[in-house]
């Protein structure tokens, strides 16, 4: 199983849209597909219309002692295809927890151990803050998929995430590699080009040759489910993107010297 991590540490640049995309496309290719939401928001549960009240059994219970069973945990969202591990606002209550008990950075790591004979990927979309989920999700991942806009804010965002992953990087003790997702793209506004350019600039051969555009079809949970990107300039985008990827995620890297 080949597990990415969709993160940033900004919000509202498309990560919940690029992991649901990107997992309902590679589902429509044959394969098996995991998506684990680790944000306490639950925008991926709220996105497939998974009851929150009372709030379904999920990522949170990975964290019990002992946890349960993680098949146990699972929601089927495709027929045979793809499945849903779902986030709980308790998921917030875990930072206070970390201070006291050792080991929570590999909770989620032991869990796709378990899981991994049942799937061929597993995307996990995170929360947009560094704390013990997203550390789960950056140690128990192949590769790191970061969604950015192209406006000044989020270059500045980006600059921290790829701070971030390579100090996990170090502290794993195995390579962690980069793809770097333009996102929400509005080719009119001049500065669009510009934040583009700078990002292209500042993280050479890490960043996808093309941009996800903005697309209002996009947030259509239906829509990103169906897996078709015919007609679909948002969908299109992001089915180029995964090619990008997978053919990065099929080359060895090393891992970046310590500086």
């Amino acid at each position: 199983m080949r597990a990415w991590t969709v993160a940033n540490q900004k919000g509202g640049v498309g990560k919940t849209t690029s992991a649901l995309a990107l997992a309902s496309l590679l589902a429509a290719r044959g394969q098996r597909v995991l998506l684990v939401d680790l944000d306490p928001h639950a925008s991926l549960g709220h996105l497939l219309g998974v009851p929150q009240d009372p709030p379904p059994r999920g990522v949170f219970e990975l964290f019990d002692e002992p946890p349960p069973a993680p098949a146990t945990l699972l929601r089927e969202v495709l027929p045979g295809r793809l499945w849903l591990l779902a986030a709980q606002p308790a998921l917030a209550t875990l930072e206070k927890r970390s201070a006291s008990r050792s080991g929570m950075g590999q909770v989620l790591a032991r869990a796709m151990d378990a899981l991994a004979p049942r799937f061929d990927h597993a995307l996990f979309d995170c929360p947009p803050t560094l704390g013990v989920l997203m550390v789960n999700a950056l140690a128990a991942c192949d590769r790191l998929i970061v969604p950015t806009q192209t406006e000044p804010l989020a270059v500045q965002g980006l600059a921290g995430m790829v701070r971030t992953a390579t100090m996990i990087e170090r502290s794993r003790g195995r390579p962690l590699p980069v793809d770097i997702l333009p996102t929400l793209h509005d080719r009119r506004p001049r500065v669009a080009q510009e934040a583009l350019d700078a990002i292209l600039a500042s993280h050479t051969g890490r960043v996808f040759d093309g941009v996800v555009p903005m697309d209002t079809r996009l947030r259509e949970a239906g829509h990103l489910l169906a897996g078709d990107p015919a007609g679909t300039r948002g969908l299109a985008a992001y089915a180029s993107a995964l090619d990008w990827i997978l053919a990065r995620d099929a080359t060895p890297l090393a891992m970046e010297p310590a500086a």
